[in-house]
C-alpha cells in the first residue's frame, strides 16, 4: 500500500525498495537517486513530500527537499524539527531546502536518530501548520538511494 502511494507521488522510476513509510527510487535521466515519504496525515490539496536525494552529475549527496502541503505566507520562516534539533530552511512558495551541504548532513544525521520530523510554517491565510513525517525506514531508504547511484 505504501509503495503504491509513493509510486502515485512520482512518475514511473526504478524502485529500489520500500522501507517503513519511505521509498527509494532511481531516476535515469538526469541520474538521481532519492528516498521519499509523504506526511503522516493525508492532505486534500497538493502532493507534499520530504526527500533526500543524490545527484551524481552535480556532485550533490543527501540533499533535502520538502514540498509543503500548503503555500506559505511571504516571509514566513520554515523550520524543520527532529527531536530537540531545529533547522531553519530556505523556502520558495511551497518548497523548502537546507541552506547548505553542512545543514543537509546535520539533517540526515538527525533523521537517522529520530522517530519523527515536522516542517512548520505559516500558510498564506495566516494559519500555522506543520507537516509531520514518520522516520521509520528513512535511514535504510537513504542508504538504498545512495547505493542506487554509487559508482555512477
Amino acid at each position: 500500500m505504501i509503495a503504491l502511494a509513493l509510486l502515485l507521488l512520482v512518475p514511473p522510476r526504478d524502485a529500489l525498495g520500500t522501507y517503513g513509510s519511505w521509498g527509494a527510487f532511481r531516476d535515469p535521466s538526469p541520474l538521481r537517486c532519492f528516498a521519499i515519504a509523504r506526511p503522516v496525515m493525508r492532505v486534500r490539496n497538493g502532493q507534499p513530500f520530504a526527500s533526500i536525494a543524490t545527484w551524481p552529475g552535480q556532485g550533490l549527496r543527501n540533499q533535502l527537499h520538502i514540498r509543503l502541503s500548503r503555500q506559505r505566507a511571504p516571509n514566513a520562516r520554515v523550520t524543520l524539527a527532529i527531536g530537540e534539533r531545529r533547522f531553519e530552511l530556505r523556502a520558495g512558495d511551497a518548497d523548502a531546502w537546507a541552506p547548505d551541504a553542512r545543514t543537509d548532513a546535520a539533517i540526515v544525521a538527525a533523521i537517522r536518530d529520530g522517530r519523527s520530523m515536522s516542517v512548520e510554517t505559516i500558510a498564506i491565510n495566516g494559519a500555522a501548520f506543520a507537516d509531520t513525517y514518520g522516520l521509520k525506514g528513512a535511514a535504510t531508504a537513504i542508504d538504498a538511494a545512495a547505493l542506487g547511484c554509487a559508482g555512477r
